[in-house]
């Protein structure tokens, strides 16, 4: 009998951690590796959060906080809502956790029994359908092919709906391919769900202010007040606000949902870190206008990206509208033979290829549910994405 509990066997790492873990080792022997898989921004932390956390320290805001998190935080988020998103919460409809990862497992342990399902589109961010089966439960994936610009069709959406779905999951902007949905997109979206009121959403909004094009961005909760009883709004500080190490997530929701999530929460971490939660207050409170100059930066890159990744023999690349990601199909390099002979099977195959011909490390399409795609992270120095790119063009251009 294995020591190991069976429920680790419906789930596997990271596939993004695992191809940035290669990407390390790979340094650490001597080889020249640019690694594009992690979504983590190279900006840093903003002096202002930075000396934040350090006054906190000094004044001795290191003891325990509340389950949910410190009330001056909730109060910040509450009024993040209000303000950006016109949407009216109280405290109380708050919970504060160690990252958007800890806020969907939270909400999960909550809610979900064995056979109840969870509608994801995909290309999905690689943790959903692995909570979802953490728990017992059962993801259906619906399929969101380039075509339809990488986002969920209404007539899909009901379609994947069942007496048994429990929650449907949205993220706009997307990891892994940076499509967002138009207020009218999300219109049609919020219409399907309109129909079945047994259904909960969870809106992940992480990447609400890294888009780009005058982009309009909008939130269910926010697009329909008839679904804000059974809607949680997820968001953070990773992205937007550089944060991802200080680990800092937050949701907002019916405060039956936020109670059953506190007590999640209450027997694992039982709060977020205090330091950072005093970081998050001036993150919200303080100024914001670096986000913009962070956004021209990653625009231009995007924009470089796109182009030069277009030039590459076998793909193709899309313009995405949010979050600093790319996802090119590579289907024009499926088939054919690297120059020791080997056949590209996959979009894994070409992924190692790209590792060990030219030290390029980004994640295979397979890892987020649609393939054969490839994606990359532009989160990086520009020098470091036209080198990047230029190795891409030059190992596609090796391939017969």
């Amino acid at each position: 009998m294995s020591f190991i509990a069976s429920r680790l066997a419906r789930i596997k790492p990271s596939p993004t951690m695992a191809m940035t873990g290669r990407a390390q080792e790979l340094k650490a022997a001597g080889k020249d590796v640019i690694g594009l898989a992690a979504g983590e921004p190279d900006f840093d932390t903003p002096e202002n959060v930075k000396e934040a956390a350090i006054a906190a320290m000094r004044a001795g805001k290191t003891k325990y906080t509340q389950v949910p998190g410190i009330i001056e935080l909730r109060r910040a988020i509450v009024a993040k809502f209000k303000n950006e998103n016109g949407l009216d919460y109280k405290p109380e409809q708050v919970q504060v956790a160690c990252g958007g990862k800890q806020s969907i497992f939270n909400a999960f342990m909550a809610t979900l029994d064995e056979g109840d399902e969870v509608v994801i589109p995909a290309p999905y961010w690689v943790t959903y359908p692995d909570v979802v089966l953490m728990m017992g439960a059962t993801p259906v994936i619906v399929q969101c092919p380039a075509e339809n610009g990488f986002k969920l069709k209404p007539e899909d959406l009901d379609r994947a709906i069942t007496k048994k779905t429990k929650w449907v999951i949205l993220n706009s902007p997307s990891n892994p391919t940076g499509a967002a949905y138009t207020p009218a997109e999300m219109r049609a979206v919020c219409d399907v769900l309109l129909k079945h009121p047994h259904v909960y959403v969870m809106s992940d909004d992480i990447y609400e202010h890294v888009s780009y094009d005058d982009f309009q961005f909008t939130t269910p909760a926010q697009l329909e007040p008839k679904l804000y009883e059974r809607t949680l709004t997820m968001n953070g500080f990773s992205k937007a606000y550089c944060m991802t190490g200080w680990r800092l997530g937050y949701a907002a929701g019916p405060k039956p949902l936020i109670d059953a999530m506190n007590m999640v929460q209450s027997q694992s971490t039982s709060h977020p870190d205090s330091i950072a939660q005093w970081a998050g207050v001036e993150a919200l409170q303080g100024p914001q206008d670096f986000i913009p100059k962070h956004n021209a930066v990653f625009k231009e890159r995007r924009d470089l990206v796109v182009s030069m990744l277009n030039q590459a023999k076998g793909i193709q690349c899309r313009t995405p509208e949010g979050a600093f990601y790319v996802y090119p199909s590579v289907a024009g390099v499926i088939g054919k033979k690297t120059p020791d002979g080997k056949v590209i099977a996959n979009d894994t195959d070409f992924a190692f290829y790209l590792l060990d011909a030219e030290g390029v490390a980004l994640v295979q399409g397979g890892a987020f549910g649609l393939e054969p795609f490839v994606r990359i992270s532009y989160a990086t120095a520009t020098d470091v994405l036209e080198d990047a790119c230029r190795r891409i063009q030059r190992a596609c251009a090796s391939l017969s």
